[in-house]
């Protein structure tokens, strides 16, 4: 049984993402407590709200450091929704322009669609080789629920490895108005943009996955 800790800093969905990672099998912590959160299995850093103050609340807690120092050495960490998005190097909300935790290159930025906030059940284009996907259909929903996003990968990506010898991110994407970035494996960092704890079977697919990647490491 993996021992899992949720970063505690204020977000909102603490319990709901704590509960759902039970139901799959691990041995959840929620917690601020920075030896915790290094020495556990697998990190999960959630999200909802505004990408600054969730920046202003891992801050508060040294969250970038853990995440930096866990990576560092190879520890798994798991974003979602927000909790992906300041993984990126900023976020500019409502002319607002906030530092994030800078492990990918990218802005997240207001989404170009008619209908915002992106709020219910979306598909998602899951390229071959993703391990938080296996074993779901390409018909297979998520729930999101969202304004802002990655609308532009800047690094190679599995479909466009280019000559790099190194394991390029495994990028999934969505559509709403336009394409965005819907989860990110690369490495021992992973994210999702949806919601995972809220996703019923498929989202808990998603989690048995992570998981199980992290006891075969």
């Amino acid at each position: 049984m993996p021992r899992i800790v949720v970063l505690d800093y204020g977000s909102g969905n603490l319990r709901s993402a704590e509960r759902a990672l039970r139901r799959v099998g691990a041995d959840v912590t929620v917690t601020s407590d920075f030896k915790a959160a290094l020495d556990a299995d697998g990190l999960v850093v959630p999200g909802v709200g505004a990408f600054a103050a969730c920046m202003a609340g891992l801050k508060a807690v040294d969250g970038p450091r853990i995440i930096g120092r866990r990576l560092a050495g190879g520890r798994p960490v798991l974003g979602i929704c927000v909790g992906m998005q300041v993984m990126f190097d900023e976020g500019v909300e409502w002319g607002e322009r906030t530092e994030g935790c800078g492990q990918w290159p990218g802005t997240v930025e207001q989404l170009k669609a008619d209908v915002l906030p992106h709020m219910g059940w979306n598909t998602v284009r899951a390229p071959v080789g993703s391990t938080l996907f296996a074993g779901l259909d390409a018909d297979t929903r998520f729930y999101f629920v969202h304004s802002f996003a990655v609308r532009h990968w800047e690094l190679p990506d599995s479909e466009h490895p280019g000559n790099s010898p190194i394991r390029p991110p495994v990028v999934t994407w969505a559509h709403h108005g336009e394409d965005f970035v819907a989860a990110v494996e690369n490495g021992a960092l992973a994210a999702t943009q949806f919601h995972p704890e809220k996703s019923g079977d498929a989202g808990a697919q998603v989690l048995r996955n992570w998981l199980q990647d992290i006891v075969g490491a």
